[in-house]
């Protein structure tokens, strides 16, 4: 799945592929579902992308950035590494981007199964 958001003015191509969460440990040396599942415990992110702001504090921000730089390097195998493709952004409002970017997230985790 593809898709383009707006980070600071700019328009960024996003993809998730079967390979997302291996891109993912490979370049942060975290397993990515365990990454993710304590997000989820410490965390609460409702249906429409917006935080639950009594979990905030106990949320891993790092996650987000990280799951975004992966979505952007496989949409764009020429993107610099993480630190200096964040060091392009004058602002990087994660808690804006994260509604943008959930669909992407649920495509990686999802069943076929109905």
């Amino acid at each position: 799945m593809e898709k383009t958001i707006e980070i600071d003015g700019k328009k960024i191509k996003l993809k998730s592929t079967g390979a997302t969460a291996l891109r993912y440990k490979a370049q942060f040396q975290q397993d990515f579902f365990n990454d993710l599942f304590k997000l989820v415990k410490g965390g609460k992110i409702e249906k429409d992308g917006t935080i639950d702001p009594s979990t905030i504090e106990s949320m891993d921000f790092e996650f987000f950035y990280n799951y975004t730089w992966v979505l952007a390097k496989q949409a764009d195998k020429e993107i610099p590494d993480p630190i200096e493709w964040l060091d392009g952004f004058d602002v990087f409002p994660i808690i804006d981007i994260i509604p943008e970017i959930q669909d992407l997230l649920y495509k990686t985790i999802q069943s076929k199964k109905k």
